[in-house]
This record gives C-alpha cells, sequence and structure tokens, in this order.
C-alpha cells in the first residue's frame, strides 16, 4: 500500500440500481458512548473520524435512529450536513433502547413511522436513501412491519427498502411486499452464519451489508499470519478478505478515531493472494 488511502481503490456498488458508491463505507455506531449509549467521550474526535472518512472517500454511511439513541444521526447531520452530492446515508429502525447495551425489538407501524420521521428530522433530509427495518419483532407480523416502511417508501420518504437480521424467508416475504435492495446480516471470519444471504445477495444483485465485520480478527491464526506478511493490521486483512468473498458486499467497518478509520480505509487496496484467500475462507 503506498499514498493516502482511499475508499475508491475498492472500486464502487450500485446500491438499489441507482446509488453509486465506493465499496469500503463507514458504520457510525462507534461514535457513541460505551454500550452504544449516550455522548461519545470525546464529540470532537467522533466527528473527526466522521470527516476523516469522508475525506478518505468514503460516501456510504449506515448509522441507526437506536444507535445513542439519537446521537450518531445528530452527530452525522452536525459534522457533515450540508452533504456532498454523492454521499449515501442509510440509516434503520425497528429497536428501542431502555439503557446501555439493551435492545428491545420493536416493529410495530406506528414506531417504525415515528422512527423514520425522527431520523429525516435529526438527519436534516426529506427523504432517507437507505432505510433499514433493523431487526424482527417477534411480538408483530412480519408483513406489518415491512408494510408500513413500504408506505413511507410510497410516500417519497424513503429512497431505497433494506432489511436486517433476517433470514432467507424473510427476504422473500418482503420482497413480496417492497422491493428490497440491501440486507444487513452479521458476517465475518468467524461467523457464517449468514453465508446463504451472501449468496442470495449476489444472485438478487442486492448489497450485502456485513455487522461486525472486523470481529475476532487478532484470534485467528491465519489471519495474524497473513497481517505479519503483508505489514498490515489483522482487522485490514479480513476487511480484503470480505471484499473478495463477494463483488456485492459492502464492508461497513466503524470507528470513533481518525487514525483508525483511515487504517480500514487502507484495507481497500489490499490485494491478497488467492491462496491466503483459501485459507481464510477454510479456517471456519
Amino acid at each position: 500500500m503506498t499514498g493516502t488511502p482511499n475508499a475508491a481503490d475498492a472500486g464502487t456498488i450500485d446500491v438499489g440500481g441507482d446509488l453509486t458508491v465506493n465499496r469500503l463505507g463507514y458504520g457510525a455506531m462507534r461514535i457513541t458512548g460505551s454500550g452504544v449509549w449516550g455522548d461519545p467521550p470525546d464529540r470532537e474526535q467522533a466527528k473527526a473520524a466522521l470527516r476523516k472518512a469522508v475525506e478518505l472517500g468514503v460516501n456510504f454511511i449506515d448509522t441507526a435512529d437506536s444507535y445513542g439513541p439519537e446521537v450518531s444521526e445528530n452527530l452525522i447531520a452536525e459534522t457533515l450536513h450540508p452533504y456532498a452530492d454523492d454521499l449515501v446515508i442509510a440509516t434503520k429502525g425497528g429497536f428501542v433502547r431502555p439503557g446501555p447495551n439493551k435492545w428491545v425489538p420493536d416493529g410495530r407501524p406506528e414506531h417504525l413511522r415515528e422512527a423514520l420521521e425522527g431520523s429525516l428530522r435529526r438527519l436534516q433530509v426529506d427523504q432517507i436513501d437507505l432505510y433499514q427495518f433493523h431487526t424482527v419483532d417477534p411480538k408483530v407480523p412480519f408483513e406489518e412491519s415491512v408494510g408500513a416502511i413500504a408506505q413511507l417508501k410510497d410516500q417519497g420518504k424513503i429512497r431505497h427498502v433494506g432489511l436486517s437480521n433476517v433470514t432467507d424467508e424473510q427476504i422473500r416475504a418482503a420482497e413480496r411486499i417492497v422491493p428490497v435492495v440491501s440486507v444487513q446480516n452479521r458476517y465475518n471470519v468467524t461467523d457464517r452464519k449468514s453465508e446463504t444471504i451472501v449468496d442470495l445477495a449476489e444472485q438478487d444483485d442486492l448489497t450485502f451489508l456485513p455487522w461486525a465485520p472486523i470481529q475476532d480478527a487478532d484470534d485467528v491464526d491465519v489471519i495474524v499470519s497473513a497481517a505479519r506478511d503483508y505489514g498490515v493490521f489483522p482487522r485490514q486483512i479480513v476487511l480484503a478478505w470480505l471484499l473478495h468473498r463477494s463483488p456485492n458486499i459492502l464492508p461497513i467497518p466503524g470507528s470513533g478515531s481518525p487514525g483508525h478509520v483511515e487504517e480500514n480505509v487502507a484495507a481497500a487496496s489490499i490485494k491478497l493472494d488467492q491462496g491466503v484467500v483459501a485459507a481464510i475462507t477454510d479456517a471456519y
């Protein structure tokens, strides 16, 4: 890797067919306090991390109303508004937060409508580029939750609809109600439970947004060894592996540190040997 890192080195992806972004994004969960609750320890550093991401070519930012709650969305608008023409901001609704590290699903249509209006207000936009149903609520019929989001799309408040933390069957059920352009599930080297979802995304040309993309990177011998050989950090190796795994994967690593943001973006230019890719793939 030489020169200044740039997310464009990862190539581009079309989200929904009409939003072209660089294929290394930024997840804005970590610009909050401990337990994803309240303000970050250093607001100015968090804002600097956001500015660094955009400076380095990141033009896809993923957030949620529940991050903080509300803190992440507010910080994004405070730091980056008015937004660059090519900046896509995706947000999510479907959780309520009674306290630090506490996440309670709420897929009631009335809650989703209220959550969407709050996100519009905090992000200071008239339309959400990509609005994702954050999680399935076992107390609410899935079709009712998705139907409420479809209505908001019909009203012009949502450009594209995505899903998060879903199964293959739920994706198909949602697609019968509204066009779905993305799926955000947990996926990384050590957690492949969404392997079939990645394949489905590639088959149906959906964008797959892996959350917790660099989890356990320091604990896998083959990753640590590859990082040593390439002269980079383990988290950079796993981001490069994700980029190789499928052209439909858009990694969204997050950090509240400008330095870590730069290191994450630098992974866009790492070209792994096929043998390394195979070794990491076969590790789990």
